[in-house]
Order: C-alpha cells, then sequence, then structure tokens
C-alpha cells in the first residue's frame, strides 16, 4: 500500500484556496437586494404642509404632517378597491372599510391597514417605490 504524503506547502495551499471558494460560491448563491420599482415622483415643494396629495391613477396618497412625509397605498386591504380620501379620514366606497390618516383601519370588513409605501428623498424631488 502508498503512503500519502503530506506536505506544509498543500496545507498551506488549501487554507488559502478554500475561503476563496467559499467566498466565490456565496456571491453567486446569495440573492441580490432588489430595489422596488418607483411609483411616483414628484417635486417636494408641490406637497403643502400638514396637507396631502392624492393621485387616483396610482392610487397612492402622500402626506406631509410636519417634518414627516408618509406614502400610503390607495388599495383597500378588504377586496382591492380604490380608497376615497376625505378631510376626515379614508373610506371605501364598495363595502365601507374606514381608515385614518395614517391608514389604520377604524371600521371593517377590512381587517388589515393599508400599507406603507417606501418614500425616498432626492434633493427636491420625492421618491415613491412600491
Amino acid at each position: 500500500m502508498e503512503k500519502v504524503r503530506h506536505t506544509r506547502r498543500s496545507f498551506i495551499t488549501t487554507l488559502i484556496t478554500l475561503p476563496l471558494v467559499a467566498a466565490g460560491l456565496w456571491r453567486f448563491l446569495t440573492p441580490k437586494g432588489i430595489r422596488k420599482p418607483v411609483l411616483l415622483r414628484l417635486p417636494l415643494a408641490d406637497l403643502p404642509a400638514g396637507g396631502a396629495l392624492v393621485f387616483r391613477q396610482e392610487r397612492i396618497a402622500v402626506m406631509r404632517e410636519g417634518n414627516d412625509i408618509v406614502a400610503l397605498s390607495l388599495v383597500c386591504t378588504h377586496l382591492g378597491c380604490t380608497v376615497s380620501v376625505t378631510p376626515e379620514g379614508m373610506v371605501c366606497p364598495c363595502h365601507g372599510s374606514r381608515f385614518d390618516r395614517s391608514g389604520t383601519v377604524l371600521a371593517g370588513p377590512a381587517e388589515r391597514p393599508l400599507p406603507r409605501l417606501i418614500v425616498e428623498q432626492d434633493d427636491a424631488t420625492l421618491v415613491v417605490r412600491g
């Protein structure tokens, strides 16, 4: 029977090679961060202080309260109807669900709040992502 001889050089080569192979596999086997699509762009100056802008086509409401800017989806969490925005809050015209300005359910049949969207500020422009 033949005896296999391990040298110090092969051991060091293995120590260097294994982490490089592991790093290469990690890079190709882990999912990349996917950026959500841009749903809306608007100038920051168009958003009134303490007010809101409603975009019916995009089904988005963008609100400013103090320094906070919040974007809500206007898709009712009950059956997907477009929610109507009123000065008191938001109402689903299909089944009567009511939401406050932060999207919290006040009255059913909807059980989940309106989804918040990601708002990024790029200089003087607001970017809303899904």
